[in-house]
């Protein structure tokens, strides 16, 4: 069944880009409501997002398609794909780790800004 295309008003912040997948922050104003990790894998897009928050029926639907409208179909529009994968989940960030001296924290608080 398609998705309902009434787009949100999330702000997506790419935080990683390869060149089969991407990794995006999900804001609602100032307030960090999840992460999708997206993966091109031929004609079919897989994608796990994770909801730190509840949302509706209706609002996570038209977050998956905003996330399909302006990230997805940019590398794969809707007619070229064989289907487009969504797995959703809650959870909460707990801690994040880091090889290098500084704070992945600092990194995250500037693709806020």
């Amino acid at each position: 069944m398609p998705l309902e295309r009434q787009i949100a008003a999330y702000r997506l912040n790419r935080i990683v880009r390869t060149p089969y997948s991407e990794v995006y922050l999900i804001w609602d104003n100032q307030n960090r409501i999840g992460q999708i990790d997206i993966h091109y894998a031929h004609q079919t897009v897989y994608a796990t997002l994770v909801l730190e928050q509840e949302l509706e029926v209706a609002a996570e639907e038209g977050l998956i398609a905003q996330i399909d409208e302006q990230v997805v179909q940019a590398y794969l529009p809707n007619f070229d794909r064989e289907d487009f994968l969504v797995t959703v989940f809650r959870g909460e960030e707990i801690s994040n780790y880091t090889d290098t001296s500084g704070s992945s924290e600092d990194d995250i608080d500037e693709m806020q800004e």
